[in-house]
């Protein structure tokens, strides 16, 4: 992402947290700003790396309390199969989350699937569970690696 886009995904993420009375602080708006300028999934150390170049004094309680937040906020989305992160540039409100992992090349792209969701919603409430949050990960190779 170029610098104007990341200033306007932090003003639209500031806006939101204000509407929602939490705070945006100076540590999660690194954390944000690093994500938003980072292709694909990141693991929380390696964030930890990057903080630490303009936070000298961060520790990874820090990176974890930023991340915790900027996920419960919706800004970020955890890939569970890797144990990273990657950013939601439409986090205005919360939503269903696919997300296609590609082995090789390490990209991640998020998709929505007309109907997966539903489906999905349907036979849980048939079991008796609550869905209060989905995560669908699929692991493969993408076109350009298989050539």
């Amino acid at each position: 992402m170029n610098t104007i886009d990341t200033n306007q995904l932090l003003a639209r993420a500031e806006k939101l947290c204000q509407h929602r009375g939490v705070r945006m602080t100076p540590a999660r708006k690194e954390v944000f700003t690093l994500l938003s300028e980072h292709q694909g999934a990141i693991g929380a150390y390696d964030l930890l790396e990057q903080l630490k170049e303009v936070v000298p004094n961060a520790k990874p309680p820090t990176i974890d309390r930023a991340l915790d937040f900027l996920q419960a906020q919706g800004f970020v989305h955890k890939i569970t199969l890797s144990n990273s992160y990657v950013l939601c540039s439409h986090f205005e409100q919360q939503h269903p989350v696919q997300m296609l992992i590609y082995r090789k090349c390490g990209s991640v792209q998020e998709i929505h699937s007309d109907g997966v969701h539903e489906k999905f919603l349907s036979q849980a409430n048939a079991q008796g569970f609550h869905v209060e949050r989905q995560t669908v990960e699929a692991l493969g190779i993408c076109a350009d690696c298989v050539a």
